[in-house]
């Protein structure tokens, strides 16, 4: 089995069972411990898993968020594809919600806009990125700086939601699956993701195949409340069939 094969099958399992042991798993793999172990070190450096005694346990079922600058370099090409496929789509339109996060941050550095468009963000590095760019109207969610990945969330954040109608969201997911929809680790920030779903006409979820098959804490949004998927190609192909059979427009780059 191809070393990418190895880990995609050691992630997947970890998912699946909420744990991957390294005895196990050397086992039905036929590998040596040691190269079991390297490979569970590179998917805790790209921050898809947690080294545990005795193996790892993914990321999601421990409610944890990695850093904004460590979640920026995991999976960069996949996460570059998907922005320029998500400013694309947001070439026509006059306003948009962008969420907190390493993707929609991709997303916000592709934008330019050739009449004026009102972005509004709970993302202070998108607000400062792009307040200064010609024919742009920037508006920061108040609330509570979360330090992990200085997003604004809390009452603040969402009452600003209340009475605006934006026409296009564009969000992230810590998980994706039928039975539970678009969810998140952090209530609060859950909240405010449900705040932009309710103020939008249309909701863009940008998120990478690693996000599709695990799930969260808090639900923000149900798969049919989704206009638009915007994913890489490695996304199991089922899930692209559910999703386009519940109505969903899925776009793989």
């Amino acid at each position: 089995m191809h070393p990418h094969e190895r880990r995609r099958w050691l992630l997947d399992t970890a998912r699946a069972d909420g744990m991957v042991e390294v005895t196990a798993a050397t086992e039905r793999l036929g590998i040596a411990p040691e190269t079991l172990r390297r490979d569970l070190n590179q998917l805790e450096q790209r921050g898809l898993v947690k080294r545990v005694y005795g193996g790892a346990i993914p990321i999601e079922r421990l409610g944890f968020e990695g850093s904004l600058v460590v979640r920026s370099t995991a999976r960069s090409q996949e996460k570059s594809r998907i922005a320029d496929a998500v400013a694309e789509l947001l070439h026509d339109v006059e306003s948009v919600f962008l969420d907190e996060g390493s993707t929609t941050q991709a997303v916000a550095e592709r934008l330019t806009a050739s009449r004026p468009l009102t972005v509004v963000t709970s993302s202070l590095p998108i607000a400062t990125l792009l307040a200064p760019r010609h024919n742009f109207t920037v508006l920061v969610l108040g609330g509570r700086v979360r330090g992990s990945t200085l997003g604004t969330v809390d009452k603040w954040a969402t009452r600003m939601l209340d009475g605006i109608n934006l026409d296009v969201a564009v969000l992230g997911a810590n998980g994706v699956t039928v039975a539970r929809g678009l969810t998140a680790p952090d209530p609060a920030v859950a909240a405010v993701k449900s705040a932009a779903v309710a103020a939008a006409r249309r909701l863009v979820l940008a998120a990478d195949h690693t996000k599709f098959g695990a799930d969260s804490f808090c639900q923000f949004a149900t798969l049919p409340d989704v206009d638009t998927v915007v994913t890489d190609q490695a996304v199991a192909p089922s899930f692209v069939s559910d999703l386009r059979r519940l109505g969903v427009e899925v776009v793989l780059v």
